[in-house]
């Protein structure tokens, strides 16, 4: 793979459309006070996880209905004016960030539980509710909503981002998991996609096409997703292994047996302690696994065992349990924190973060060279991974105002990538293209397939407003 002839963070904010006054005004008279041109409001909705500095929108539009996120749209269309949908603002490629000037359409208060649908196992809501509410809401029927970002992430955000997290390797991510959506088309249409059934062969499966394309192709107004039921029994573990490799090896035998583990997420010694200084814990400063059991009490021992056992032979030790609700909450609390741990061990500093998902049996390979290129480099950096499903994050922490740190993690990402690639993975297991990402996305899928992307884009966002300037350039 050829280097990127562009470093994605320097990238120039090109094609700037302001938005007009008679559009402001026109929004003010439908929205009042809900369309607002603040600088404070429009800075909080310019900005992600990322390290990408971009100048805000010119307008922030607080959206309460489908109708209103579908006459928003109509009007940005009049203008030709870029609409960029807006949750939580937990995204760490870009996603989010007018590069292109316009409407940042903020969608958090449409956050109504809709239906929930127990005896189907199926859940419709608006899209900013989030994953913790979505699971409160749910919890008196004995069912509940598995994928965890790590962040409290919008439904409408994870879908958009085909969002899956730390139980990915039980229970899977957004795409198995979203059966129909309520969208809104750069028209100003509203559609709907898929049924509550559990499968359906009728035409293109256009909800799998929305699934994943940032806000690219249409603001999604309506998610329905499935749910589970609460397992009867749980267990959570830490153990800790003398090498990196040690841990690794550990999950890789664990997934090829086909333990049916709810997760299984790893730490180097370096995050550990990171972890440890940002949550108040003691866990013991070397490598580790997190892990938890979901199912029957005998099904979860018998899960256990076979795990020990083959920690054990990888010479993992200090097995730890975590059985009760609140020593299982504050365990995956803090391993959700360590992002915000590797942040805050560097004050003033920006993470620039990896998302590399490769085939369980090349997950040491890729790993292990990721970890040797970075402390080889001295560049400080934490290490997480959903690693039951090959998935693993780099964080490297950068000085922003040091160009040759951020060019040395640009350089470690570009090697990390290569790597994986090479090895049949892909750049972005749960992330995203966002801006981050373009060039890789062309490497991995080829330039034809990326054409076709852009056809499918121009023929559903002919104007180019939806979110432009994202996963591809037009």
């Amino acid at each position: 793979m050829n280097a990127p002839t562009t470093h994605l963070h320097l990238l120039p904010v090109v094609n700037q459309r302001p938005v007009p006054l008679a559009l402001i005004e026109a929004l003010q008279a439908q929205f009042g006070a809900r369309c607002s041109t603040a600088l404070v409001v429009r800075e909080q909705h310019g900005r992600d996880e990322s390290s990408f500095d971009v100048p805000p929108p010119g307008a922030v539009v607080f959206a309460r209905s489908t109708a209103e996120v579908a006459q928003v749209v109509k009007l940005a269309a009049q203008h030709n004016i870029p609409v960029i949908p807006f949750g939580v603002g937990t995204s760490l490629e870009g996603h989010l960030l007018a590069v292109q000037g316009g409407i940042s359409l903020d969608v958090s208060q449409m956050n109504e539980v809709l239906s929930i649908n127990a005896d189907d196992l199926t859940v419709t809501v608006q899209p900013g509710v989030t994953r913790k509410q979505l699971n409160e809401a749910v919890k008196s029927t004995g069912l509940f909503f598995p994928i965890d970002p790590g962040a409290d992430a919008t439904l409408g955000g994870m879908a958009a981002t085909r969002a899956s997290g730390t139980n990915a390797v039980r229970y899977g991510t957004m795409r198995e998991n979203v059966l129909a959506l309520e969208v809104v088309t750069a028209q100003g249409e509203v559609i709907r996609t898929g049924t509550h059934a559990k499968k359906s062969s009728a035409g293109y499966d256009l909800t799998r096409l929305m699934v994943g394309s940032e806000g690219t192709l249409g603001v999604i107004t309506e998610v329905t997703i499935k749910l589970y039921p609460l397992p009867e029994a749980v267990m959570a573990a830490t153990c800790c292994f003398d090498s990196l490799a040690d841990a690794v090896n550990t999950t890789i035998q664990i997934i090829q047996l086909g333990v049916p583990i709810a997760r299984c997420e790893l730490l180097d010694s370096n995050t550990v302690r990171v972890v440890n200084q940002h949550s108040k814990l003691g866990l013991p400063e070397s490598a580790m696994l997190l892990m938890e059991f979901h199912g029957s009490p005998a099904g979860v021992q018998e899960q256990v065992e076979t795990v020990q056992s083959i920690a054990d032979d990888n010479h993992g030790s200090a097995f730890a349990w975590a059985a009760t609700p609140e020593e299982r909450t504050r365990l995956w609390t803090a391993r959700h924190n360590a992002y915000f741990a590797g942040v805050q061990s560097r004050p003033g500093c920006k993470a620039i973060t990896t998302d590399t998902c490769v085939p369980i049996s090349h997950l040491a390979d890729a790993l292990l060279d990721s970890v040797a290129e970075a402390q080889e480099a001295g560049i400080p950096y934490f290490l997480v991974g959903h690693v039951g499903d090959g998935n693993f994050h780099m964080g490297y922490l950068i000085d922003p105002a040091i160009p040759a740190e951020r060019e040395t993690a640009e350089r470690l990402n570009h090697q990390l990538v290569e790597r994986a690639l090479k090895l049949g993975g892909t750049c972005t297991g749960e992330h995203g293209v966002g801006l981050h990402k373009m060039n890789f996305l062309v490497t991995e899928t080829g330039s034809g397939a990326v054409d076709m992307m852009r056809a499918i884009k121009r023929a559903l966002d002919p104007q180019n407003i939806l979110n432009p300037g994202k996963i591809f350039t037009l």
